[in-house]
């Protein structure tokens, strides 16, 4: 799919696309990294965080720089969001990798001035995702996306659960910051816990669906067939979310 992608894509895109490669690739990196060096899978401070981070934005700028093509939106608004959603992508993902790197937590890390920037810097560019992934999303309900049978209703279902891991990731971030604020570090660290498989499974929905809608449209099945099964694959991807998000609520 990638090869196709970049045999037609706009300047934006081959740009977009090899970003999110190339922030898999780190991904990768560290994980062989973590295979040498050895150290905790988890905790504010382990390898986990570049793999898991450069792996998950890699995938997610290659999958909205992919599905946004389905979008009736403006070449140059498009543009600019694919833009910025990439730069933002690549600090996200290096701000993390720095703070691994240098033996000290990311996120929540008030501790000295270079910390705290790195942190905040964090914060804002995760505020910075809300606002381009909102407006894509919001940019799929206004207009029916375009593409073959069920793919509509993939993007649009994609989209919007994508939402709620943008909204459980802002509620980690806030609450970790008030606990900071308040003189709790390590109780900052283990609060968003409950949270992160909610946020993990929804994250990655707007790559899955639409990637099944794509799939099915090669195959030669009833176009009442493939939009039949996307439609069952939403309602699985809904329920595993409401999971995490009971599992979530009853953990907290």
């Amino acid at each position: 799919m990638t090869r196709v992608l970049m045999k037609h894509a706009r300047p934006v895109e081959r740009l977009c696309l090899t970003t999110g490669a190339l922030l898999i690739l780190t991904g990768l990196v560290h994980l062989v990294v973590f295979a040498v060096a050895g150290g905790p899978w988890y905790g504010p401070v382990s390898w986990r965080k570049p793999v898991t981070f450069g792996l998950s934005f890699g995938a997610t700028l290659i999958a909205v720089t992919w599905v946004t093509s389905y979008l009736r939106v403006g070449d140059r608004p498009r543009t600019v969001l694919l833009a910025v959603f990439a730069a933002d992508c690549v600090v996200e993902v290096g701000g993390i990798t720095v703070q691994t790197w240098r033996r000290v937590p990311s996120h929540l890390d008030m501790e000295t001035p270079f910390d705290t920037a790195v942190s905040m810097t964090l914060a804002v560019g995760g505020g910075v995702l809300v606002v381009l992934l909102t407006a894509f999303a919001v940019a799929s309900f206004r207009h029916r996306p375009a593409g073959s049978t069920g793919m509509a209703l993939a993007v649009r279902s994609g989209f919007a659960i994508l939402l709620v891991a943008l909204a459980s990731g802002a509620a980690m971030i806030a609450r970790g910051v008030v606990l900071v604020r308040t003189g709790h570090q390590e109780a900052a660290y283990h609060s968003t816990a409950p949270l992160k498989p909610l946020h993990a499974v929804s994250l990655h929905a707007v790559l899955v669906l639409p990637a099944l809608a794509w799939l099915l449209s090669r195959t030669s099945w009833s176009e009442t067939a493939r939009l039949r099964t996307v439609a069952v694959a939403v309602g699985c991807y809904a329920v595993a979310v409401g999971g995490a998000g009971v599992w979530a609520v009853l953990t907290y």
